[in-house]
């Protein structure tokens, strides 16, 4: 029995996979790291031309040593076009010239571990950008050639080839197939897309393409990154008799989505990384409903970690989160994997605008304009949010600017909107540049700190109100969000059981709260309900918000105790 002020609760123990004895567990860092994610285009411009840089990143590195951060993890930096944020890769052996140099993503890489912080960049193996010297050939070449054989060109059906090969719907809304053009100006053969056009699929059956990417990663890794995280993970085969996707799938049944093919990928590129004196990570994006295929990956010869967007995605309410972090645990135990735990990332509505909505579960396809938002609630949720999810089993990502709190940016003009997202669904969806605007370090300044005074415009125009919301502002302030972030990073790295304790549910706590115990002592309690609950006993070692003089905690309110 465990008493919470005047409050009785039995327990349950929950055995977290983080745990662990051997010698290994002391370098496998991963295992309960704080990994920051910064979108290099919004981060830190620092030769003011308006786009963030590796210039400016190698500025801020004192302030991510102060966060308290272990890793950083950088989205696509490399020569790319743009037509989603990077994620069409040109060339993955160079930097986008607009980011840097590879000598500076070299320097960023060693400066960055001489502080502490290793560095994770992004793999993106489902596809590649349309300038890429492969897919050039390949629109070059006649059908049924080999270099068209490293894509899915595929004959169109009916009368002269003009419909498409499958009914397939993109991620990002609208068809998968464009169709080419050939040299005397007649339709071709049509390609397959899973996203933009601009983004055409690989053939992972071809030799190529497999030996391409290993060769992508041992790059990366003798340049000394620490780790990869791989884009659209699950996506990678597809059935080559393209069948049209079931109604319901059941497990490996999807002609494109999570098919057996893809763990023998995922073996070898674990091998790599574990060639590495210090071995390299693997982090996958895996979205599937399915846990059981989900940990699929995640088994003892595949990926390190992956990303747990079923708990990023719950609304604010304590059943749903109760039951996605049992879920989760559950999971990742029998294959002795580390969860994770985001509240966000460069494709998701920020926590401070999401929480303070009606409806605050995600949905990837579901952003729409107009949709009413308390930022007031919202900051207090997210606030509660970052200390329930710092104080669970595993690892931590925190994507740049919800240290901050900043909200989306809903009112950005649509002429300066560029995701894909939004063009391809008519208009009618905002995409996802709202949670990519650039990030303010000072108060004063053109761009708010973001690049040199005076210098060119960020490339999407920041809020007059994030005014306050910059670093120098929150600094000055105790009670601010990124005090909250450092105060809390502080603590999980210093109290053992964050590091490595067990996690006990105080099942009798109010069905509004989610309350659970670390270790022996350590208690975490958000309170999710209309009412105060009792605080529970022992100090009182950081909370979300202030605290009541009748020993009680306020709704939407979390804290840490210690006995």
């Amino acid at each position: 029995m465990l008493t919470l002020g005047c409050m009785t609760t039995t327990s349950t123990p929950v055995r977290a996979s983080v745990q662990s004895t051997d010698a290994r567990h002391a370098t496998e860092w991963w295992r309960h790291a704080v990994i920051y994610q910064v979108y290099p285009r919004s981060f830190a411009d620092g030769n003011g031309d308006g786009t963030g840089d590796l210039a400016g990143a190698r500025a801020r590195l004192p302030y991510l040593e102060r966060l308290g951060v272990d890793a950083v993890w950088f989205t696509p930096w490399y020569v790319s076009p743009l037509a989603d944020g990077g994620y069409d890769v040109a060339d993955y052996r160079a930097i986008d010239p607009r980011f840097g140099t590879l000598e500076e993503a070299e320097a960023f890489i060693r400066e960055a571990l001489a502080r502490g912080i290793r560095t994770i960049v992004d793999v993106v193996p489902n596809h590649v950008s349309e300038q890429h010297p492969w897919f050039r050939a390949a629109l070059a070449a006649r059908p049924g050639s080999p270099e068209r054989a490293r894509f899915w060109f595929h004959p169109g059906k009916g009368p002269g080839g003009a419909e498409m090969p499958t009914r397939w719907v993109s991620d990002f809304q609208g068809s998968t197939w464009t169709r080419t053009t050939d040299p005397d100006g007649t339709p071709g053969e049509w390609y397959l897309h899973l996203f933009s056009a601009e983004q055409p699929d690989l053939n992972w059956d071809h030799p190529d393409v497999r030996r391409e990417h290993e060769e992508i990663l041992r790059f990366w890794f003798d340049r000394g990154a620490a780790g990869i995280r791989i884009d659209s993970a699950a996506l990678l085969f597809k059935d080559p008799a393209l069948p049209e996707v079931p109604q319901r799938p059941g497990p490996g049944e999807h002609p494109h989505v999570d098919r057996d093919e893809l763990h023998d990928v995922y073996r070898s590129w674990r091998a790599i990384a574990d060639s590495y004196a210090d071995p390299r990570v693997l982090v996958g994006e895996v979205w599937l409903p399915d846990v059981e295929r989900f940990t699929r990956f995640l088994r003892p010869d595949e990926m390190h970690t992956a990303f747990n967007f079923d708990f990023m995605a719950r609304p604010w309410d304590p059943a749903d989160l109760r039951e996605s972090i049992a879920t989760t645990l559950a999971a990742h135990a029998p294959v002795g994997a580390t969860p994770t735990w985001v509240l966000s990332n460069h494709d998701v509505t920020r926590p401070v605008t999401r929480y303070g909505r009606a409806d605050s579960s995600f949905a990837f396809a579901r952003k729409r304009f107009g949709v009413p938002t308390d930022l007031a609630l919202g900051t207090r949720r997210a606030r509660a949010a970052a200390l329930l999810v710092a104080a669970l089993p595993g690892a931590l990502y925190v994507y740049q600017g919800d240290e901050l709190g900043l909200p989306e940016v809903e009112d950005l003009p649509r002429g300066v909107i560029e995701d894909p997202m939004h063009f391809r669904s008519g208009g009618v969806d905002p995409g996802r540049d709202g949670c990519r605007v650039p990030i303010p370090w000072t108060r004063a300044g053109s761009s708010f700190g973001f690049g040199p005074d005076g210098a060119a415009a960020p490339w999407l125009p920041q809020p007059a109100a994030w005014r306050d919301l910059a670093v120098d502002a929150q600094e000055a302030d105790p009670a601010s969000m990124l005090r909250l972030y450092r105060d809390l990073l502080r603590l999980r790295r210093d109290l053992p059981e964050l590091a490595d304790g067990e996690l006990t549910w105080l099942d009798d706590a109010p069905a509004d709260v989610v309350a659970f115990r670390r270790g022996a002592g350590l208690t975490c309690l958000v309170n999710l309900g209309a009412a105060p609950v009792p605080l529970p006993d022992g100090e009182v070692l950081l909370a979300s918000g202030p605290l009541t003089d009748d020993h009680t905690v306020p709704t939407d309110t979390a804290v840490w105790t210690r006995s």
